[in-house]
């Protein structure tokens, strides 16, 4: 039975969102939950979009983060397609796409990314693709079925985590893929040219071709459809398909209307929350790839993608909004899966934040744990087919110890020794 003494508003029906709302209940709140989506899902999952679903291995039904019945049966209510286009901090209501406004005690700001968009000619031809959302998926799996059976070519802007994901999914589907990264590996940002060189190999390997060092200049079409791609080297190259893999932008709009401090784009923007992920207003909170947080581990301010967050966040921010003592010290986290090599990466190391990049195993088979040291302590840590060993790398990223780099790239020392 719900007591209506309270409203507890959530803006975001992604991950984050939903489990927040989860926790709420969990956690004992009786007041009135109203979760508030622009999708008309369900909310949903979005690491399978670019994996499991994509390729075929996984079926629809299995993204959601619950069964449909779960959120009547748990009193949370919810409001389905429908954009909040408007928040008045004052009279503390948020205005819906169609008119209704909703009263809010406390409010979750989980509004997620959007994918940024190519500023190029070309654009609005049939065939140029984002994948962010379920719908995005569900077309895009279509089309790279279809350029497997005829031999078309796919072109990928962008050698990020989405990027190759897709890429790889598109191999196995018998396209031709070809990649335009401007850097001179993928994953430039994250991994740093000592490590991207391995997804170069991997995907070279199985037929995708990169141009680096270039950007998309154009598309061009026939009949409205897409035709080819230029690139600023004076190239051109066959498209049937275009997918725009640039990299997501906060969804900050509404929290910047309504005046709450956001981050700025040195620091990956985002709303600005504290460590109990707390907006510049004590009654606003916000989680998941919007929210920019002060971590209290990794120093400074901190705006992470990715599902770990969400999944982690939305409880911790909900944890908060019921004044729980909150600080969210979560170890970034993330996962990969492409052709036969998975990976887990654990932490944060921003290009010019290492000194020393370490190797344990063997890398030409993609079978190693790499580790970013910073005067011997551990800032980030990545295995590449190498499983159960997150919590361990975890652990020596959180002790900020000093370690011997040579004896840490050496597989025979066990890693929990340099905990003890």
């Amino acid at each position: 039975m719900v007591d209506a003494h309270q409203t507890f508003v959530i803006v975001g029906a992604g991950l984050a969102g939903a489990k927040a709302a989860e926790t709420l209940r969990s956690e004992g709140f009786t007041g009135r939950v109203i979760l508030i989506g622009d999708e008309r899902d369900h909310p949903y999952e979005r690491p399978p979009l670019s994996k499991g679903f994509l390729i075929g291995s996984a079926e629809r039904d299995s993204v959601f983060v619950q069964r449909t019945a779960w959120y009547a049966e748990h009193d949370i209510e919810l409001h389905l397609g429908q954009p909040v286009v408007h928040l008045d901090r004052v009279a503390r209501t948020v205005r819906l796409g169609d008119g209704t406004t909703l009263q809010y005690d406390k409010l979750l700001l989980a509004t997620g990314s959007e994918p940024r968009r190519l500023d190029i000619p070309g654009t609005e031809l049939v065939g140029v693709h984002h994948l962010r959302r379920l719908a995005h998926a569900e077309r895009l799996k279509n089309v790279l079925a279809g350029l497997g059976r005829e031999n078309g070519h796919l072109v990928i802007a962008g050698a990020g985590w989405i990027g190759l994901e897709v890429a790889a999914a598109a191999r196995g589907y018998g396209a031709e893929v070809t990649v335009v990264e401007p850097e001179p590996t993928p994953l430039h940002g994250v991994l740093g040219p000592e490590l991207g060189a391995v997804f170069t190999d991997l995907h070279s390997e199985h037929g995708v071709r990169f141009r680096f060092g270039t950007r998309l200049t154009e598309i061009t079409g026939q009949d409205g459809v897409v035709l080819s791609v230029m690139t600023d080297d004076g190239e051109e190259h066959p498209a049937h398909a275009v997918l725009a893999a640039i990299g997501a932008a906060p969804r900050t709009a509404l929290a910047e209307t309504a005046g709450l401090t956001t981050a700025g784009r040195e620091q990956g923007g985002g709303v600005a929350v504290d460590a109990a992920l707390r907006t510049s207003d004590p009654d606003i909170f916000a989680a998941g790839d919007v929210a920019n947080a002060e971590h209290p581990l990794m120093g400074g301010r901190l705006r992470t993608e990715h599902w770990a967050n969400a999944l982690n966040g939305g409880p911790a921010a909900a944890r908060s909004m019921l004044g729980r003592p909150v600080s969210y010290d979560r170890i970034p986290y993330f996962f990969s899966d492409q052709y036969d090599l998975g990976m887990e990466f654990s932490g944060h190391a921003a290009p010019g934040s290492y000194d020393q990049v370490v190797a344990r195993g063997d890398v030409g088979k993609r079978q190693f744990i790499a580790f970013w040291l910073r005067e011997g302590r551990v800032l980030a840590g990545m295995n590449v087919n190498v499983w159960d060993v997150t919590d361990p790398v975890q652990q020596l990223i959180r002790s900020g110890r000093e370690v011997d780099p040579e004896a840490l790239s050496d597989p025979s020392v066990p890693l929990g020794s340099f905990l003890e």
